[in-house]
């Protein structure tokens, strides 16, 4: 038994070690996030894909039906930067679009940075909010800066969070010109964005429209059937153009174009070393129509045009580059921002009124500790205390901060009140409020201070789906959930570079044993 024993469990050790053998290092990364993408949606609206766009990334790669976020206030910012990061806002320091500004007691972007002038656009960024490494990150770090890593995404956030700290360079559409911006904190802006920015860029154009391309659509059978098919112009007497195209079709055909000039020009693959380019897609409402909700046609034709360029992408990639060169990720920023209208037939639940409780809470914190401005501010359902107060007056923080959420627990509406001192995932403790307000489902915020628009209490959660498409990806269908945080892990794992510095993931499991 001894004689044939050894030798048969060699050749399981074998056997086992090629059925894990990786997959091989592709020399370009194309990494996709689509905005608010819906997988119930590309269900429904199915029937008018066509086969080599969303169906072709179904049928030939790996399908996982449903990522898990793992924390609550999605966001473009924050839930670009879990995907890149691999981590919560907890550690990679992105809370959402914009953060409290303390100097100002206002709001401000999260990537702003008055360090760096804007190249094409007035705006002051940099990610040096970025507490975490990402994924270009690593790639540069390990390949010793020879790797290429470039990102283009309809805004500053989503184009720096996806490209992170050592990205050669990030690409976002400034709202003012129509033309593709960066900041002077990156060195490497290629001459060819230059001429795309003098002769093809949107902003060259004195109009642009968006038409209807189907007359009737049926993916959403409560969608308002139209008299005529919906036509929007934009020129450039409207001073909101490119925020408007921001939210179209038009948006996602300029991000394919754009990529067609680096796909051709930008020497991906020329090196020993992988190149990562990342992608930024828009699937969310067009809030610009006064008769817009959840069910229109305008959403069907988003997201129609969304699976040809999907298609036009892949051709570019394959004709320039080489499908068999390529690995290809698209997934979703994991939230839905639906469109809610007042109605006289359906009201809300109850109004919230952040002004009203800031006042009465710091009106109700003097009486306790005296004299004061003891709240700071209000903003995206935080409360912010001033601590410079608290630490002036050798006032126990723990103690006011305890009495504070006993008090705004009792306002009506609201669900449950959160602390800075039961930190969680979607919170940093340099950046966030010092409560956190939920409120009860149904009602909706009213802040006239700031005279935002009425915002309605609906749970965002959807099924995003997640895509990985490649030479050597086999393909399957998963229906288990997994985590966003597990993307950079398993990219990473692909790259065979080290995960971000805050990512505690495990590649996925099918990417393993592939």
């Amino acid at each position: 038994m001894h004689k044939w024993f050894s030798p048969l469990i060699s050749l399981i050790a074998i056997t086992g070690l090629q059925a894990q053998h990786p997959i091989d290092r592709p020399k370009l990364v194309i990494s996709i996030v689509v905005d608010q993408l819906r997988g119930d949606y590309l269900q429904y609206f199915s029937s008018t894909f066509g086969e080599k766009g969303f169906k072709r990334l179904m049928q030939e790669g790996l399908f996982y039906h449903s990522v898990d976020f793992g924390f609550s206030n999605l966001s473009q910012a924050s839930s670009t930067a879990a995907i890149y990061t691999g981590s919560y806002p907890y550690y990679n320091g992105i809370i959402g679009d914009t953060r409290f500004d303390f100097n100002t007691n206002g709001e401000i972007s999260i990537v702003s940075d008055e360090h760096f002038m804007g190249n094409y656009t007035s705006n002051r960024v940099s990610p040096i909010a970025l507490l975490s490494s990402t994924i270009g990150d690593e790639l540069k770090i390990a390949s010793q800066g020879q790797g290429k890593v470039y990102s283009i995404a309809p805004n500053a956030e989503e184009a720096i969070l996806s490209g992170g700290k050592y990205a050669n360079c990030a690409f976002w559409l400034d709202e003012a010109n129509g033309k593709w911006a960066t900041s002077t904190y990156y060195k490497d802006i290629p001459g060819y964005v230059d001429n795309y920015n003098a002769s093809d860029a949107i902003g060259n154009y004195p109009e642009k429209q968006w038409d209807q391309s189907h007359a009737y659509y049926n993916g959403l059978p409560y969608a308002t059937s139209l008299s005529t098919p919906f036509s929007y112009r934009f020129t450039k007497t409207d001073k909101d153009r490119y925020t408007k195209i921001k939210q179209t079709s038009l948006m996602n055909m300029e991000v394919t174009k754009l990529a067609g000039r680096f796909l051709e020009n930008a020497g991906f693959t020329r090196n020993l070393s992988s190149d990562l380019l990342t992608l930024t897609y828009y699937a969310g409402n067009y809030t610009y129509n006064p008769n817009q909700d959840d069910y229109s046609y305008e959403i069907q034709d988003i997201y129609y045009r969304l699976d040809k360029e999907i298609e036009n992408l892949l051709d570019l990639i394959d004709r320039k580059v080489g499908l068999k060169h390529t690995l290809i990720l698209l997934t979703s920023t994991g939230y839905y921002d639906a469109v809610q209208k007042p109605s006289k037939k359906f009201k809300p639940a109850g109004e919230f009124h952040p002004n009203r409780c800031t006042s009465l809470l710091n009106m109700y914190l003097m009486a306790i500790y005296g004299q004061g401005n003891w709240v700071t501010g209000y903003f995206n359902q935080q409360l912010f205390l001033n601590k410079k107060l608290v630490e002036d007056k050798k006032v126990d923080g723990r103690e006011l901060l305890r009495h504070a959420a006993e008090f705004t627990n009792q306002f009506s509406g609201v669900q449950e009140v959160t602390t800075s001192a039961e930190p969680h995932r979607g919170m940093n403790k340099n950046l966030s409020g010092d409560i956190f307000i939920e409120l009860q489902p149904g009602w909706v915020i009213v802040n006239e201070k700031h005279s935002e628009k009425p915002q309605y209490t609906r749970e965002k959660a959807i099924q995003p789906p997640l895509f990985i498409f490649g030479e050597n990806i086999r393909k399957e269908q998963v229906f288990r959930p997994v985590k966003a945080t597990e993307i950079a892990a398993t990219l990473c794992y692909i790259l065979r570079i080290r995960p971000p510095t805050a990512c505690k993931e495990f590649p996925l499991q099918e990417i393993i044993t592939n």
